[in-house]
């Protein structure tokens, strides 16, 4: 394997890993409007992924620049390219991880209900978007001789991009309600739990929709097994959801985010961005990517930090581990 092709499977991974954890982020945020019912329930579910959501987007910032060195090609014209989107994403994690901090600082009901809709908003629009992107990735784009983005904004918003945004929001969605369900207890617990198993049908629907659609176009031998492996995972995740297994649960829906993103970058290679005037115009693993030096400098420093970065992310989680209900959160001020 050449280090080109290494580091396409390394920002793979590191896409998945941050749409595994950064997805129930997302979905707690999205339904911490409509879970929970007075204001002591809303923090119980903002305080699920307290401790650990800013740690998620860090996989967001070495994804981001592992692309950028890795591969700067690809870099330079996604970010070109898809501009406005992206813009929209920062702006929604920006206003988001303010809303965290500043929505316990305030006395009136008023000022924390402004905030809930930051974070309402600030987890609905990426959760929406990031899956419109990556599904223009895999798909194609107008790229010209000097791989340049010449479409326009509408040409994002394809029905297969749009398809693949509502899957991703409503993955994450239940991703969120099942973590919900294994963090809480009491009525919050129930309500995820019962929630949840309404959200997998939903999500089920798109995504086998969007599998079979982009196996049909985009398919291998491969992305066929993933696909499969995607499905069974979701309709596994919802009955033991069914089954107020919440553990198992959680960990069959993020399997299915895993099998997903691994069907649209397996679809995707060796291309990482396919032009949709010509192949020629297509970028790949190879003109893509940056110098074999700077390839082997990465892999050594990868090798060295990668693994401290999980240890510590994961000792996080482990003291973080227990679960809280309306009897943890002091009464408000």
């Amino acid at each position: 394997m050449h280090l080109h092709d290494l580091w396409f499977v390394a920002i793979a991974v590191l896409w998945i890993g941050y749409f595994f954890l950064e997805g129930f982020d997302f979905g707690v945020g999205i339904l911490s409007r409509f879970l929970a019912r007075n204001e002591t329930e809303r923090r119980v579910t903002i305080n699920t992924i307290g401790p650990v959501w800013d740690g998620n987007e860090v996989w967001l910032l070495t994804a981001g620049g592992a692309t950028f060195a890795a591969f700067p090609e690809w870099y330079a014209t996604l970010f070109s390219g898809f501009y406005l989107p992206l813009l929209l994403i920062l702006l929604a994690l920006i206003l988001r991880a303010v809303a965290f901090d500043y929505r316990g600082k305030g006395e009136t009901d008023r000022w924390r209900r402004n905030w809930d809709h930051c974070i309402f908003w600030g987890s609905l629009i990426p959760a929406f978007l990031w899956g419109v992107a990556f599904g223009n990735i895999v798909r194609g784009v107008k790229l010209d001789e000097g791989h340049h983005y010449v479409g326009t904004l509408f040409d994002l918003l394809n029905p297969y991009a749009l398809l693949a945004g509502l899957v991703t929001l409503s993955l994450f969605t239940f991703h969120g309600a099942v973590f919900l369900a294994l963090k809480t207890t009491g009525e919050i617990r129930e309500r995820a739990n019962r929630l949840s198993i309404r959200l997998g049908a939903v999500a089920a629907v798109l995504a086998v929709a969007f599998l079979a659609w982009t196996q049909a176009e985009h398919g291998t031998d491969w992305t066929l097994v993933t696909s499969v492996l995607a499905a069974l995972f979701l309709v596994g995740a919802i009955a033991l959801s069914f089954k107020v297994r919440e553990g198992w649960a959680f960990a069959l829906s993020g399997l299915t985010i895993i099998a997903a993103v691994a069907t649209l970058f397996l679809g995707l290679y060796p291309d990482v961005m396919p032009s949709t005037i010509s192949p020629a115009n297509s970028l790949n693993v190879e003109n893509a990517a940056a110098t074999s030096k700077t390839l082997g400098i990465m892999t050594w420093v990868a090798l060295i930090f990668l693994p401290l970065i999980l240890l510590y992310q994961s000792w996080t989680y482990w003291v973080f581990r227990k679960r809280i209900g309306v009897e943890h959160i002091p009464a408000a001020l």
